[in-house]
């Protein structure tokens, strides 16, 4: 999936669903869904400048995402209160103008980088520290040169 920064504390993103996140023959399965909402709705806090973890994500499927479709999702801060993040995001069939397959709204708590070392591991940390001082995951590959796969 790739993510682009928009205006404000906006980003949209394309998900191409592969035979890969597959539920029902020929269709996406929910959970993957579920997954790249997740996904660019926790990005936008990358735009606060400040970690965060899901608190609470609710995805609502109007209608099924075929194999081979590009879902292509806008998604936005809708407000900040405390350490809360409350966000929404909107994912549409093959193009701005299609129809939309799914809808999402999540609440992301802004956490100390100390919660990661807490509960994962202070070497992902250091290296996610460095990552964002240099422009980025190094994990990540070049999205233009190699599309990134959830489940390749």
């Amino acid at each position: 999936m790739s993510i682009t920064a928009g205006e404000g504390l906006t980003v949209s993103g394309v998900f191409r669903v592969s035979e890969h996140h597959q539920g029902a023959p020929g269709l996406a399965h929910g959970g993957v869904l579920s997954t790249a909402l997740d996904e660019i709705l926790g990005s936008l806090n990358w735009l606060l400048a400040g970690p965060a973890v899901t608190g609470r994500l609710e995805c609502d499927f109007r209608r099924p995402v075929p194999v081979g479709t590009d879902l292509i999702i806008e998604a936005e801060v809708a407000g900040v209160k405390g350490r809360r993040v409350y966000t929404r995001a909107t994912g549409y069939l093959g193009s701005r103008d299609g129809q939309v397959a799914v809808r999402a709204a999540a609440i992301f708590v802004q956490v100390p980088l100390q919660h990661f070392v807490d509960h994962g591991s202070a070497d992902q940390v250091k290296q996610a520290i460095e990552d964002r001082a240099n422009g980025g995951p190094t994990w990540r590959p070049d999205a233009d040169d190699h599309p990134f796969e959830l489940n390749p």
